[in-house]
């Protein structure tokens, strides 16, 4: 089964009167990278999350985000009222010095000095971490899901062409004998053009003609061609992870449907091998989103 590398992913959980979200999308990528986006009352699982993340997508470049709504919001403002206090009883006591009286504003004044306000950052309660782990769980098991149904239909689209790849495979055989005879013949003809007949050693020619037609022989190519087919097929049903070891087959293939075309020398046959050759490019570009 192919996994593709690109999908979405969102969960939701609750947690008191907190609603936390976690979005999580991929594109296609050579390793994994992520991306992360998180309040910052969760920063300290940080790691974790990105562990989490790792084991359950493999690769391809993710961005993850994670939103909180509530009422009060993460921060709670505090009066420090011991500071508050020695503000006071200063400006009392100044104010007995110079014969001033309180200003009735005195506690808006009182307020905007430095540190009698001040910002609480509350702690990550087990619980709340729990939600938030749920949700996470929950968001990476729908992007899975998204890539499981890409996958499939990809598989579908790769295991085609590499059929179609076989079956041109097979349509070379027909034209293998009418090559050969084709090439003996063009090779006496150049030569019967350079020399007397009655000056020729005939069986030296025909020894340089096979040794020429030998060179030319892509019967092992399409061995090989058929074996690295075969095993790329077996290859997919092997495990999820595979797109790494899909891509470094189809280069096989391509390096004996390259050889093939060079050494083929015949028409029909070059035709063929401009077909294979398409068809391994569109499995190419395919197997780039495979994770």
């Amino acid at each position: 089964m192919l996994y593709s590398m690109t999908g979405f992913g969102k969960a939701s959980a609750q947690f008191a009167e907190k609603k936390i979200t976690v979005e999580i999308k991929s594109l296609n990528s050579k390793q994994f990278d992520l991306s992360m986006k998180l309040p910052s009352l969760y920063r300290e699982k940080e790691l974790v999350m990105r562990s989490t993340v790792s084991k359950a997508l493999g690769r391809g470049k993710v961005d993850l985000s994670i939103f909180t709504e509530s009422p009060d919001g993460d921060k709670q403002v505090v009066i420090n009222q011991d500071v508050a206090s020695q503000y006071l009883n200063q400006i009392k006591s100044l104010g007995n010095k110079v014969g001033l009286n309180e200003p009735e504003s005195l506690l808006t004044s009182l307020l905007s000095l430095p540190e009698v306000l001040k910002t609480e950052r509350p702690e990550l309660s087990e619980e709340e971490w729990s939600s938030v782990q749920s949700a996470l769980s929950e968001a990476t098991m729908a992007l899975n899901d998204f890539r499981k149904t890409e996958g499939s239909r990809l598989e579908e689209d790769i295991v085609q062409r590499v059929r179609n790849i076989e079956k041109l495979a097979e349509d070379l055989e027909p034209h293998l004998e009418a090559r050969i005879n084709e090439v003996r013949t063009r090779i006496k003809t150049n030569i019967s053009e350079l020399i007397q007949k009655e000056q020729a050693d005939q069986n030296r020619l025909e020894q340089e003609i096979v040794y020429y037609l030998e060179k030319l022989d892509i019967t092992e190519e399409e061995i090989r061609l058929k074996s690295h087919c075969s095993y790329f097929l077996e290859t997919i049903n092997s495990s999820a992870d595979v797109g790494k070891k899909l891509g470094f087959i189809s280069q096989e293939m391509g390096r004996e449907i390259n050889t093939m075309g060079s050494k083929a020398n015949y028409v029909p046959i070059q035709q063929i091998v401009v077909q294979m050759k398409d068809e391994l490019e569109k499995i190419k570009e395919q197997l780039l989103n495979i994770r």
